[in-house]
């Protein structure tokens, strides 16, 4: 089935929503609020305060509250992490740079607390599919890019589309698997003018001043976001439709999509449901249409994903349901990953199936949908337990981290204690209370109404035996404001 895909953005001026829509269902979700923008990837034209021999660094003043700091080992690097080689120069820093000196940084960690940017000299400028390093000579591929074969496809076709009288060094990144040679291409030429521009700017511009911004959401989503399949891109704001068109103008004159500007009163994510489905994707359980479900668990380490029949009995035998359930599962799995932008390992509780063939046809359709991702997935065979391993790069936070917080109650626990396991630790502090403070008229309980109603029911007759064993009066007292975890039992 062929893939009509439409690209929303929602503008308000604390954050930027961009949702990816596929035949008419949401498949990705991006969000940039303005406040927790950082400066990483960020150019200035920078000036040299002091050089530190002893610490091999330098602090440079780039026009913000705090200078950055540059080490030696960050002068001269190609500023990628994911390539094959990387040449590092160690000369020692007084002879590179010296105070006063004026040169172009990038800004490659965000000032934390007291400490400012950490900077490179090593330049970089990236498109969809390349980063470009005017100061580099190198051509490399993306170390996740492991195929020989792809490797050398995409080795020759970049010698093939670059420039003549292209200088600078030039690296693959791993989104360019697959790409032909026309997206290729267009990136090589939107890097080109972008470089000039820059280049412009900089020999213009004071020190202090920045010379390149990493681009907003919405034009980053021109960039890297639009494919072939991309029909429309619809933007809910004017102004931001008029810069969406220059920026397309000038850099990338064959996109493949159109580019309206949506003036509806009705809010343009209203039309497709998003925010249902956005908060759909912040619960654990999604429901398949068969009747089936999946459980979705987020955890530091890895995220798990559990597969289940649910209401789904099927009208063949129980292979035929299990079979069929986990090829549904898989879709959805596909989805929700590129959803709520689930990254690094990720474990999937297949429901056991007998035949090995439909562990093939299983794993097979999940590596078909998982295609579709942005994202680059690597998937494992069935393990002897019925799991299947896979990993998913990290482009970003998940959904769940950009627009939750640890609840303050679980504390990311996701459950507390009961009731009834709450009163049975009242009754052992009344009795500890009791001991240490024999000569107390009284006890008082405070405590969540939830538990003191539960003392005041069903644990009515313990809490009386208590009392008669400590031969003290307890009294009860429900504070609004306590967790149904927290209480206190204070002598009188």
């Amino acid at each position: 089935m062929s893939i009509s895909e439409e690209i929303l953005v929602n503008i308000t001026p604390q954050e930027t929503r961009v949702a990816i829509v596929e035949n008419g269902a949401l498949q990705e979700v991006c969000i940039e609020r303005q406040g927790s923008r950082g400066i990483v990837g960020n150019i200035y034209k920078g000036k040299v305060n002091r050089v530190l021999p002893g610490m091999e660094a330098a602090f440079i003043d780039i026009g913000l509250e705090k200078a950055g700091f540059l080490h030696v080992s960050d002068i001269d690097t190609s500023g990628e992490d994911d390539v094959t080689e990387v040449t590092r120069v160690r000369t020692p820093i007084n002879d590179l740079l010296r105070e006063g000196q004026v040169l172009l940084v990038q800004v490659v960690k965000d000032p934390i607390g007291t400490k400012g940017a950490r900077l490179t000299t090593g330049l970089s400028v990236p498109s969809r599919y390349l980063v470009y390093m005017p100061n580099s000579s190198m051509i490399g591929i993306s170390v996740k890019i492991e195929d020989e074969d792809e490797r050398e496809r995409l080795r020759s076709l970049l010698a093939e589309c670059l420039i003549d009288n292209h200088t600078g060094g030039c690296i693959v990144r791993t989104a360019a698997e697959g790409v032909n040679e026309d997206e290729l291409q267009r990136d090589i030429n939107f890097l080109s003018k972008l470089w000039d521009s820059l280049s412009d700017r900089a020999g213009k511009a004071s020190s202090g001043s920045v010379i390149h911004e990493d681009l907003p959401l919405s034009i980053r989503t021109l960039r890297d976001m639009v494919g072939s399949e991309t029909n429309i891109v619809k933007v809910d704001s004017r102004e931001t439709y008029q810069k969406m068109i220059e920026f397309a103008n000038r850099y990338i004159p064959d996109l493949p999509a159109q580019i309206g500007h949506y003036p509806g009163e009705r809010p343009l994510f209203d039309l497709y449901n998003i925010d249902d489905e956005i908060q759909r994707a912040l619960g654990r359980q999604v429901n398949l249409k068969s009747g089936g479900y999946l459980i979705i668990d987020q955890t530091e380490a890895m995220t798990t994903i559990d597969i289940n029949t649910g209401a789904f009995v099927g009208h063949q035998n129980l292979e035929e349901t299990i079979f069929k359930t986990n090829l549904e599962a898989s879709q959805a799995i596909a989805r929700q990953l590129r959803l709520r932008n689930l990254g690094g390992i990720i474990i999937i509780d297949y429901i056991d199936m007998d035949r090995e063939e439909h562990k093939r046809l299983v794993l097979k359709s999940l590596q078909k949908y998982l295609d579709k991702d942005h994202a680059k997935t690597q998937v494992c065979d069935v393990s002897p337990l019925g799991l299947v391993e896979m990993t998913r790069k990290r482009t970003r936070e998940s959904l769940e981290h950009v627009l939750c917080e640890t609840c303050r109650v679980c504390h990311g626990r996701g459950s507390h204690k009961s009731t009834e396991t709450v009163c049975y630790e009242i009754f052992r502090e009344i009795l500890r209370e009791a001991r240490l403070y024999d000569e107390a008229s009284q006890l008082l309980v405070m405590a969540n109404q939830d538990v003191i109603d539960r003392l005041l029911d069903e644990e009515a007759a313990s809490l009386a035996e208590l009392e008669t064993f400590i031969e003290i009066p307890v009294k009860l007292q429900v504070e609004t404001h306590f967790t149904q975890e927290t209480y206190d039992v204070v002598p009188v």
